[in-house]
């Protein structure tokens, strides 16, 4: 998820008590040791935690930030070797307040490294000040494409995703299954959405697909799908892809089903359509959707069953692909301290683009290919087990690399 999407406020609420508790958990991290500007061997090592505090957004940053505490607690509170300082700072739910959170722990809290960032606006925004710093920044989880591509710097990686990449995955799958089959495209009018579309409908077409109609609800502001869910009816449609992530992932999926087209239209979109906390909110409406995305907690892996063991027994919840995100920018940034010998910017981005397949994700073996990952990705449909509702796996992915 490109994370510009809102998080119903049901959501919101239920976390408030998780966010101070993993707060509390990042502030007995943070006594670990101390760190210096530069990191250098022997030393401490100083990371920012760059992520939404407070807001429609906070969900997203509670499991970042469990998936980063638990990754310091199984490996003794170091990267690297190196005792790990974590300071959280809050992004906020735009790049108004995530623009200056990153400026204080770059120049004020003299941060090694930054990690973290849900939301594409402010991975783009902070751009240039990582740039002149020459600060690693990882991305754990915001989706644009040209945070990797157009607007790549040296020292900014990421251990999560493109908008594009997810959906493509989509549509080379539908196109291969279905090739006769026509998809009627939906998504929220941003940028995100927009890259999903673009990313489905390069690969869709590119397998021999047809687009039925396409149609773009206005983001943020739209509550009532009837129209749109007419104009899916009417063109024929035999399947339809969506990107709506948050509350927007809610609504559409219930009055997708009260609509009656859930039996004669089946819905496919990318993960995020039912991940985390809206899986539940959407509760039996869900059954049946199919989604791409890297992560979901059924993966049958030795890295994912000893993850999400370790996952529900200190947090009493399901991992989802937001932790992973974080986690893996850990276990990617122990890697490379561990080659470099040191945080400061220019060694330490040599040393993750030296670091060949992560092997040991819970997500699946995975790959940097310019500074993003090359990934398996999963399709998954929601099916009930013991009474839960699960993204179970459907079949796997060719590694897919950043597709624009």
């Amino acid at each position: 998820m490109d994370s510009g999407s809102l998080i119903s406020r049901r959501g919101i609420l239920g976390m408030v008590g998780a966010a101070g508790a993993a707060a509390a958990l990042s502030a007995c991290g943070s006594s670990l040791g101390g760190g210096s500007a530069g990191g250098e061997s022997g030393g401490g090592v100083k990371v920012g935690l760059l992520i939404p505090q407070a807001g429609v957004y906070t969900p997203l940053g509670v499991d970042m930030q469990r998936g980063w505490d638990l990754w310091l607690k199984q490996h003794g509170g170091k990267l690297g070797g190196m005792p790990v300082t974590t300071v959280v700072a809050d992004e906020g739910e735009s790049p108004q307040t995530g623009v200056p959170a990153l400026q204080r722990l770059i120049q004020s809290d003299n941060v090694d490294v930054v990690v973290g960032i849900v939301s594409s606006s402010t991975a783009l925004g902070v751009r240039d000040m990582v740039t002149e710093s020459k600060k690693v920044l990882m991305v754990a989880n915001a989706g644009a494409n040209d945070i990797t591509a157009a607007a790549a710097s040296p020292y900014i990686w990421r251990t999560s995703f493109t908008n594009s990449q997810v959906a493509a995955a989509m549509g080379e799958y539908l196109a291969k299954e279905n090739p006769q089959d026509s998809v009627f495209l939906i998504a929220s009018d941003y940028a995100a959405g927009d890259e999903a579309m673009a990313g489905f409908k390069e690969a869709f077409e590119a397998g021999g697909g047809k687009i039925a109609g396409m149609a773009k609800p206005p983001f943020g502001e739209t509550q009532d799908y009837q129209p749109f869910l007419a104009k899916i009816k009417s063109s024929g449609a035999k399947a339809t892809f969506c990107f709506f992530a948050g509350s927007e992932a809610v609504t559409f999926v219930k009055q997708y089903r009260q609509f009656g087209l859930a039996k004669s239209v089946p819905l496919y979109g990318s993960g995020f359509l039912t991940e985390g906390g809206v899986l539940d909110a959407q509760g039996d409406a869900a059954l049946g959707v199919q989604t791409s995305l890297h992560y979901t907690s059924e993966l049958d892996n030795p890295a994912n069953q000893a993850f999400r063991e370790s996952y529900e027994k200190a947090y009493d919840a399901v991992p989802t692909v937001y932790s992973v995100q974080s986690w893996d920018a850990a276990n990617t940034l122990d890697r490379a301290l561990r080659e470099s010998g040191s945080a400061e910017g220019d060694a330490l981005s040599k040393a993750l683009g030296q670091l060949g397949e992560i092997d040991d994700s819970p997500r699946g073996p995975w790959q940097f290919e310019g500074q993003t990952p090359k990934q398996a990705f999963y399709l998954r449909k929601v099916v009930e087990e013991d009474g839960t509702l699960v993204n179970s796996v459907v079949a796997e992915t060719d590694p897919v690399g950043q597709t624009s």
